[in-house]
């Protein structure tokens, strides 16, 4: 079932949640009461084991499936990315940025217009015209982050988009994308299985149980930002959050 939201008085407001989900595919339960609620301009980082329903509850959100029970509430649109960039091998890197712009009515040339100033912003200056197959693995995800972004929506839905890089460009894209939400905020859930990742580009880490997934554990990162990278993950802070997120992954 999905409703729509209305945030507490007094509170930073909520612009997602689910309560009490359940989702089963067959026999299989893939979520079971699960509670989650995310705020408004947070980047809420959703980490746990492979197959403890982290995808399903990112499609729950953007609206793709719907809960057997409980309910998925929601006070603004969504914009989905996958793991997979999914950038069209016959488009141009501007081309495949400026497609949410095309979806929603726009001409391609305007499209390509409004996509270009970012292009230096987000590290692709000189490659408005490359293809897909002439970028980098990490200059693929920026382009569909970038796409993902240009949708317009409040709430972005990433999952695991860097578990397909190196760990050298996986790291340098962390940072990336930790600058880029400074720069462009948005209200984020970001799933991985990464514990690192999670605690980095995260202000909330929300720790799942294997399957059936709930919620167990739910850790603050108040570490101010910016956040250097190789500083941080080096810090007493880090260090102690990494290790509370392990022993509620029972790691």
């Amino acid at each position: 079932m999905r409703t729509r939201l209305e945030a507490p008085a007094k509170e930073p407001p909520s612009i997602s949640a689910a309560r009490g989900v359940t989702r089963r595919f067959g026999d299989t339960i893939a979520l079971r009461d699960l509670d989650l609620s995310v705020r408004t301009n947070e980047v809420l980082a959703v980490v746990g084991p492979s197959g403890c329903g982290k995808s399903t509850l990112l499609e729950l959100f953007a609206g793709l499936q719907e809960p057997d029970a409980g309910t998925i509430e929601t006070s603004g649109a969504c914009a989905f990315m996958p793991q997979r960039d999914l950038l069209l091998p016959w488009r141009d890197a501007l081309s495949n940025a400026g497609l949410a712009i095309e979806c929603a009515g726009a001409s391609r040339r305007d499209a390509r217009r409004a996509a270009a100033p970012l292009f230096e912003r987000f590290g692709l200056s000189d490659f408005e015209r490359a293809y897909p197959a002439e970028l980098s693995g990490g200059m693929r995800q920026r382009v569909a982050f970038l796409r993902t972004l240009l949708a317009g929506c409040p709430i972005l839905l990433l999952d695991e988009p860097f578990a397909s890089l190196d760990a050298l460009t996986r790291a340098g894209m962390q940072e990336w994308l930790a600058d880029a939400l400074a720069s462009e905020p948005r209200t984020v859930v970001l799933v991985t299985h990464d514990v690192e990742e999670a605690l980095y580009l995260g202000d909330r880490v929300a720790v799942m149980s294997p399957r059936p997934g709930r919620v167990v554990a739910e850790l603050a990162v108040a570490i101010e930002r910016p956040r250097p990278r190789r500083a941080t993950v080096v810090s007493p802070e880090f260090t102690e959050l990494r290790q509370r997120a392990m022993e509620a992954l029972g790691c």
